[in-house]
């Protein structure tokens, strides 16, 4: 059976959504690479002090993406199969990915929002544990070791200190900033502030990506249901 009029007119506009979704799909998976891979968060999600590894929730939530980057590029070829071909078969599954992927998305940013501050947080106490060693002044052997985590810290990040530094700081400060000159010491931002702002640019790019995400997804549902009805009551050729 073929549509015709305004249910032609739906299908070629649900193959152009799913098109758009498709390439969102793409783009959500190279976001979540390029998080991986980013130099500035892979240098500090490396670190080991103590035997302790660098909190990975951040990790946990870019695989997620990698994997919901590449459904999406599936769903989205499905969902252009299905238009083109005009099959209710395979529109009703893709209709039900939708379905699947939208309350993955709603749960997921409902889980992101809860615990926003959750990863800068989580690192921050990382970096709190290696500074209370590096300036330990009883010889503790674990102190060189925190001083080499400190200093990963300040140059990823160009930062010093954590903003609220005692003189047991200021021995050593030169040695853990070799970025910064004496005189910018007082004026230098803290690596407290660089890790929050850090990841809630990050979190501010992956939220508007969702957003977007879901407008589409929105759009997609609707044409598909009303596209199927178009093909049901279609007459046969």
């Amino acid at each position: 059976m073929v549509v015709a009029g305004c249910t032609k007119c739906i299908k070629y506009m649900l193959f152009f959504f799913n098109f758009i979704f498709w390439l969102a799909g793409g783009v959500i998976l190279g976001v979540a690479l390029w998080l991986r891979h980013d130099s500035k968060t892979s240098n500090l999600l490396i670190l080991q002090f103590e035997g302790q590894q660098a909190p990975s929730t951040f990790y946990i939530s870019v695989y997620i993406l990698i994997a919901v980057g590449a459904v999406m590029m599936f769903v989205g070829f499905l969902g252009c199969y299905g238009a083109i071909q005009e099959s209710q078969c395979l529109l009703g599954t893709f209709f039900f990915f939708l379905i699947v992927l939208f309350a993955c998305e709603v749960a997921a940013g409902i889980w992101g929002f809860m615990n926003r501050d959750t990863i800068s947080k989580e690192l921050i106490n990382f970096y709190d544990s290696a500074y209370i060693k590096a300036v330990d002044v009883t010889g503790s052997p674990s102190k060189e070791a925190a001083i080499k985590v400190l200093e990963v810290f300040h140059n990823t990040l160009d930062c010093c200190g954590k903003g609220d530094d005692g003189p047991l700081f200021t021995p050593i400060r030169g040695t853990l900033c070799p970025k910064l000159n004496p005189a910018d010491f007082l004026v230098s931002q803290s690596c407290h502030v660089k890790l929050i702002d850090l990841f809630s640019e990050k979190l501010y790019l992956i939220g508007l990506a969702a957003l977007a995400v879901a407008v589409i997804m929105i759009f997609e549902m609707i044409f598909t249901m009303v596209l199927c009805c178009g093909i049901r009551n279609s007459p046969p050729y």
